[in-house]
């Protein structure tokens, strides 16, 4: 018999919920869905939710996880993003398109990321 699994979310753990919701939400523009001990965020039908450490943090990098984004245009979204005051990579040639990232609040890896116009 096969396990019947369904999606249910990704998550991130935050040391400051507070902080973490304002970058998600102000910074990035994403929904905000309910919050109560956790933050919820609707990202074109995926929950994303923001959880609280209760603890030390991972070291940033030390996990596999990220979260990509996808955008329209690389330029402009850096663009709005660096006025905003959110750093970011450079962006990088990929095989199937354009790479750059950044990182909330607490050093988790957000990626944005542009397929290549064929």
């Amino acid at each position: 018999m096969l396990m019947n699994l369904r999606f249910d979310c990704v998550f991130y753990s935050v040391s400051d919920m507070d902080r973490a919701v304002l970058f998600y939400a102000d910074l990035l523009g994403l929904q905000l869905v309910s919050r109560d001990a956790v933050a919820r965020f609707d990202l074109d039908g995926v929950l994303l939710e923001l959880v609280p450490a209760n603890g030390a943090l991972p070291a940033a990098g030390q996990g596999n996880a990220r979260l990509c984004l996808r955008v329209a245009d690389m330029a402009q979204a850096r663009a709005e993003l660096l006025a905003r005051g959110v750093a970011t990579s450079e962006p990088q040639d990929k095989e199937n398109g354009r790479l750059c990232s950044l990182r909330d609040p607490d050093g988790n890896e957000i990626c944005l990321w542009e397929y290549s116009r064929t």
